[in-house]
């Protein structure tokens, strides 16, 4: 049980000094040869320590071994002990057959806690704390936190033996350390914890010495830690009140020291240079006089960035000669032998301030970047690191506790705005990463990303790249963890960067990034000074593109985006500790601590769910302390309820199989426990199947290439990732020939793609032409100089139009915009006595025709301008921009490929790329009008993914744009559920995406539902409903009570506006086996449970109080009891068919039941208020059947699958329908027409707007405007 044992504060407690032995002889010594100034010996272990320090009740009672059998009572040493370096208490005669914790290495302990050498000295010296940080080969820390102090030899007895001595020897002194190791970082915690103690054995006979070390351990071992979140744990150790702050989440250690004591002793540049090279994975030595110095200002450097052994006494200097990366400490007096016995190693003199290197007095390293050095210099001016100053406006403490508690307020805060500080320079630092990941093959391209560098920058990238940290680094990335690093780089990125994320196109500088660019060109043009920068592709673009990142930097990493309030922390104060330490003692200690617990979760029960699972947490683990399994068990279920991220999975599933045969009997009978206990069981049995975390970097192939190897080069190298697009490229390069791709081929084309992204960079583009082009416009492709109708230049083509940059004048004249084309086509115009081939392009824009003569180069700007023309034709028809991006990166594909195939007519092998313009003469692609008109816009959720996603579920969710604190003004929602348990989150007032991937288990999503509270509940097919928090975006409560998937979820709209401070709305959800759940929303109790037979319960909804589910073969109508009332059965021509119900609307104010049948292409109108009166049959053209429908004012609008069917490729052809339907004629108002695949879900948009999301062949959501 060591391994899941609940956490608490006190590992060990050590007592180290000199023998007893020892201290004999150096009385005889002095008193033979006169008292020396000081005398060093050798330092051993006298005591240990280990939780539990009780007495055992009789019998052996099962409760005492909750904390292992590996755990024991205080030991003590026999005075005849073997040598130091076997000198364990394992071997200790008379002691307990026990073990010590296996991540205490006594052996070395007597150095580190005694790093200067153990002295018995003629004066009392004051007490001295410092600290230790035990890192093992897997990466694991243990703590320690040691206090050193004097205490007077006695003649023939050490500190803890009682005796009389002679005063003849009261002026020599000997030192003694208590060390308190403990598996948290809790360094000023456990120092006032010493502190207390101190004051006890400066007091205390030497006879009560002992009894006092051990109650004081026993006394930390009774404090739990407090869970991660905003709980602190408060506890009074006489006399002072002590605080343990929690961790901010399971990933990050807690932090209890003060960060800004490097910036005392550090200049900002200083601070950079040793984080950069830290970063580089450089072996770094710290040096100071003070060793407790050591280990803060280490701990301090790293919290942000990486394990370390802290401290080297002077008997481990060997450790130096380590060849891996490290940050150790050694006493500055060391300097001068480690710099000279020892290469390569980076120098920090704490004490002054100073880096170095042990070959130089400076530090020849890269440093780190420059924009993000100055950000960070910056922001570390604005840091008030001065309590005194801080404190003189204010009164003078008179209580110590008061004191004391403004103190760790303020410490808190300055903490919390320097992990911001340093965050934000990560961020700068490596904002630019996720741009060259490749997610799907896990892919990052190391090279391309080094040519984005700056020049003066790219040796530290270099460095940086090949370390284990930045290693681990991409890991969290590829995984998408939404970690701090994380949600920063996503709150700090401009408006640019957000439009740049929402659309698949080749990286290109767009005119606003040029501006800013010469703008910064100009400003640091005289620093910046380099010779050939006129020529062409000799790394110019690199310089502008390091410009480009270094300016937005500095744009977008707002204050606002740093001064964000830290969430407030609630104080929880456990109970006095126990007067005596019995069992029985400490078990009423424990008693009381749930009690209060008890009175804490009711307390919080209806106002704050995060707090509420930090008390159920801190329960889970007291009670299983008090070995209370079942008790335990249970408030750990309730975290599912409150916030899974916290759930201790080891514990629980060591709980379970721990149980007894009647707790296993008592457990099922409480239902809660049995869920519990079979989804552990159930997880168990599941085969480990270890998550797929590698990285790769990218390499071009070495051996030819079939289609499908094709696909993932192509995708690892970021030129495309849409596999249909990938499978035309194929072609084109294969040109009917042997179906493989030649890798000396795909070298070339990787090549000519870069090398076209390059020169894109180097476009010289007039003020002119830059002031007259959007925001958003890049350059594309650039054609030689010509001869045109319009005088001699260059054709430039953007996303949206063709210019001309005539020479010369240095002016320029728009050709025509791509949606104002008429015709394109291939012509000659007469020269001396040839015929040059000229492109001619006729334009509604102007009168004339535009020509020029682009010779060799014709063909292919017929197939770029035609491509781009039927791009944005598609586009405007279907109000999906999407269609035009996917036209540019034909039309980018098509110049690589005819730049680097050697055929004789590799045009042929382009045309193959012309996909839209193929479609425009192959499928008349006019949308109906009634379409045109009533759709409003498209949007791709599956944008960064390689083949289209169905769209299973759509959800509105309105904002809130009124309310009092900033944090609650939220744009409304749109909530896409696809496949796998992945939900992606649109802003619904610029249809921008918030949020790529929120994953919500692994398996289908089958409904979803908005509530008051700012959750969204979502239904799965693996029996669970998860919960999202609307405001941070995360899925920390789930709902286990269904045994089958969840089909169906409803709230009361009587209740959409109740807005009260705790408000409960009547809400339901079903599982296919029939059965459906009343639950409290507030609680997240079930408030009702019935059952509903049937072979399948596909769906309920909620009508003027009255509930109606859809059961497959019928329609029920359900009493308040949960009883069926009446059925509408499906009719007998479609019953005879392997059909059935698959969704209904019920009107209660007409009275009409509307159902609709997955196989049947008409609509049955029932009427409720009269049961005899025959249905109504409504023929739905075009349709084969109906997936959906939803009610919207007086209008039901139905979502249908074409009769066309559906298979093939998706070539345009709109295969399904949305139709409108007149709730009052009983007609189809409008056929809507925008999706090629079967329409899965519609949902409205407060009336205005309804959503329809398809199937996989699509994968689109169309946005229609409601009349």
């Amino acid at each position: 049980m060591a391994d899941h044992m609940p956490p608490v504060l006190l590992e060990a407690c050590v007592v180290l000094g000199a023998s007893s032995d020892k201290l004999r002889e150096v009385s005889q010594a002095i008193n033979n040869n006169g008292t020396p100034e000081h005398l060093l010996l050798e330092p051993e272990v006298l005591h240990v320590l280990v939780p539990l320090f009780v007495s055992r009740p009789p019998a052996g009672s099962e409760a005492v071994r909750s904390h292992g059998k590996k755990r024991r009572s205080f030991l003590r040493k026999k005075k005849e002990q073997p040598p130091p370096a076997a000198a364990t208490p394992i071997q200790a005669g008379g002691s307990e057959d026990v073990s010590v914790p296996k991540d205490i290495d006594l052996m070395a302990l007597p150095q580190l806690c005694f790093p200067g050498g153990l002295q018995v000295t003629n004066e009392q010296k004051d007490e001295q704390f410092h600290f230790l940080v035990f890192t093992d080969v897997f990466g694991n820390k243990t703590h320690g936190v040691v206090m050193q102090c004097y205490r007077p030899i006695l003649e023939g007895t050490s500190v803890f033996q009682n005796g009389a001595g002679s005063s003849k020897f009261s002026q020599l002194f000997s030192a003694y350390s208590f060390c308190v190791i403990s598996k948290y970082p809790y360094f000023t915690a456990l120092k006032d914890c010493l502190s207390c103690l101190l004051i006890q054995l400066k007091t205390c006979l030497l006879s009560d010495m002992e009894e006092r070390v051990k109650e004081f351990a026993a006394k930390l071992a009774l404090v739990p830690i407090p869970p991660p979140g905003q709980l602190h744990l408060m506890f009074t150790l006489g006399p002072l009140t002590i605080v343990l702050p929690s961790r901010e989440d399971k990933d990050h250690p807690a932090i209890d020291l003060d960060l800004h004591l490097p910036f005392f002793f550090f200049r900002p540049q200083q601070l950079l240079q040793g984080l950069s090279c830290l970063l580089q994975e450089q072996r770094v030595v710290l040096f100071s006089a003070d060793w407790a110095r050591l280990t803060l200002v280490a701990e301090s450097f790293l919290l942000f960035l990486q394990p370390y052994v802290p401290v080297l006494a002077r008997g481990m200097l060997d450790f130096l000669m380590a060849p891996t990366a490290f940050l150790m400490g050694c006493h500055l007096s060391h300097l001068e032998e480690v710099a000279t016995e020892t290469d390569d190693l980076v120098l920090i003199n704490i004490d002054n301030g100073s880096v170095s290197t042990s070959c130089s007095e400076t530090v020849d390293l890269p440093e780190i970047p420059l924009a993000a050095a100055d950000c960070f210099t910056k922001r570390c001016q604005t840091l008030q690191i001065n309590f005194d100053l801080y404190q003189c406006h204010h009164a003078s403490c008179t209580d110590i506790s008061e004191q004391r508690a403004q103190r760790r307020a303020w410490q808190h805060d300055l903490n919390v705005d320097i992990q911001r500080i340093t965050l934000e320079l990560m961020v700068n630092i490596f904002r630019d990463v996720s741009s060259h990941l490749n997610y799907e093959h896990r892919v990052f391209n190391s090279e391309e990303f080094l040519k984005t560098r700056e020049p003066a920058e790219q040796l530290f990238y270099k460095n940086v790249l090949e370390t284990h940290i930045f290693h681990l680094f991409l890991k969290d990335r590829l995984n998408r963890k939404m970690d701090n690093f994380a949600r920063m780089e996503l709150s700090t990125r401009s408006e640019m960067q957000r439009m740049k994320a929402m659309v698949e196109v080749p990286r290109r500088p767009t005119m606003q990034e040029i501006q800013a660019r010469r703008k910064c060109s100009i400003i640091e043009s005289k620093m910046s000074k380099r010779l050939g920068m006129s020529l062409p592709n000799l790394g110019d673009d690199r310089t502008l593109s390091f410009q480009r990142n270094s300016l937005l930097t500095r744009i977008t990493v707002s204050d606002p985006a740093l001064r964000t309030p830290p969430k407030p922390a609630r104080v929880f104060k456990l109970p006095d500790f126990p007067v005596s330490l019995s069992f029985h003692s400490v078990q009423s200690y424990y008693s009381e601590l749930i009690q209060q617990l008890g009175k804490a979760i009711f307390s919080v029960q209806n106002e704050n769910s995060t707090l509420l699972a930090r008390f159920y947490y801190l329960r889970g683990f007291i009670n299983t302390l008090c070995w209370r399994r079942l008790d335990a068990l249970g408030d750990f279920q309730n975290l599912y309820k409150t916030d899974t991220a916290i759930f201790p999975t080891q514990l629980v599933t060591w709980l379970v199989d721990s149980l007894h045969r009647d707790e296993r009997q008592q457990a099922e009978k409480r239902p809660e426990l049995k869920r519990l206990i079979l989804k552990v069981k159930t997880e168990n049995e599941k085969l480990s199947v270890q998550p797929d975390d590698h990285v790769k970097k990218f390499e071009l192939p070495r051996k030819h290439l079939h289609q499908e190897e094709f696909v993932r080069c192509v995708q690892e190298c970021g030129i495309v990732n849409d596999v249909a697009t990938i499978h035309r490229l194929f072609d084109a390069f294969t040109n009917g020939q042997t179906k493989q791709v030649d890798p000396e081929l795909f070298r070339v084309f990787y090549t000519f793609w870069k090398e076209m992204e390059a020169e894109a960079q180097d476009f010289n583009l007039p003020s002119e032409v830059i002031d007259h082009l959007d925001n958003s416009e890049c350059v594309y492709k650039l054609s030689s100089c010509v001869k045109t109708s319009h005088g001699v230049g260059q054709i430039a083509m953007t996303q949206k139009r063709l210019i001309l940059l005539t020479v010369g004048r240095q002016s320029f004249l728009e050709i025509t915009k791509f949606r104002d084309i008429q015709e394109v086509k291939i012509a000659s115009a007469a020269f001396l006595l040839v015929r040059i081939p000229s492109l001619r392009i006729k334009t509604s824009s102007r009168l004339e025709v535009f020509e020029a003569n682009l010779k060799t180069e014709t063909e292919l700007w017929n197939l770029v301008v035609k491509e781009m023309w039927a791009g944005r034709k598609m586009a405007d028809q279907h109000k999906d921009p999407q269609y035009m991006t996917q036209a540019l990166t034909n039309v980018l594909l098509m110049d690589a490929v005819m730049g680097c195939l050697q055929t004789q007519r590799p045009i042929i092998a382009a045309s193959k790329l012309a996909y839209f313009d193929k479609i425009k003469h192959e499928v008349p692609m006019m949308v109906p009008k009634t379409t045109s008109e009533t759709l409003k816009h498209k949007i791709n959720p599956s944008l960064d993914l390689a083949e289209p996603q169905t769209v299973h579920v759509l959800l509105y969710t309105p904002g809130q744009l009124t309310c009092k604190d900033s944090e609650g003004e939220m744009n409304p929602k749109l909530w896409v559920a696809l496949g796998g348990g992945k939900v992606v989150v649109f802003d619904a007032a610029s249809w921008s995406m918030l949020q790529d991937c929120i994953q919500v288990g692994a398996s289908q999503l089958h409904c979803m539902l908005g509530l008051v509270q700012g959750q969204v509940w979502i239904g799965s097919q693996d029996s669970v409903i998860y919960i999202i928090d609307t405001h941070s975006m995360s899925c920390n409560k789930q709902l286990t009570e269904h045994r089958h998937e969840v089909t169906g979820l409803t709230v009361d709209p009587r209740d959409k506006h109740n807005r009260t401070a705790f408000p409960s709305q009547a809400t339901y959800s079903c599982s296919c086996d029939g059965t459906i759940l009343q639950w409290d929303t507030v609680s997240l109790k079930v408030k009702q449970q019935f059952h509903l037979s049937c072979d399948r319960l596909s769906s309920i909804q909620i009508y003027n109080g009255t509930l109606w589910g859809c059961c497959g073969d019928a329609i029920v109508e359900l009493k308040k009891n949960g009883n069926p009332q009446r059925r509408m059965a499906l009719p007998d021509d479609i019953r005879s068919m392997p059909s059935s119900f698959s969704s209904f609307i019920v009107i209660p104010e007409r009275g009409q039941l509307w159902t609709g049948c997955a196989d049947s292409g008409e609509l049955c109108l029932w009427h409720t208020n009269n049961h005899r009166r025959p249905f109504k049959r409504i023929s739905l053209p075009g349709s084969s059947g109906v997936t959906c429908m939803i009610r919207v004012k007086d209008q039901i609008w139905v979502g249908c699958r074409g009769q066309s069917g559906i298979g093939g490729q998706c070539d345009g052809q709109l295969r399904s329908q949305v139709l409108v339907m007149d709730a009052e004629s009983h007609t189809v108002a409008k056929e809507l027409q925008a999706h090629s695949d079967s329409i899965q879900t519609l949902c409205s948009a407060e009336d205005r707007y309804v959503l329809s999301g398809s199937a996989c062949r699509d994968g689109k959501i169309a946005i229609w405007k409601v009349e």
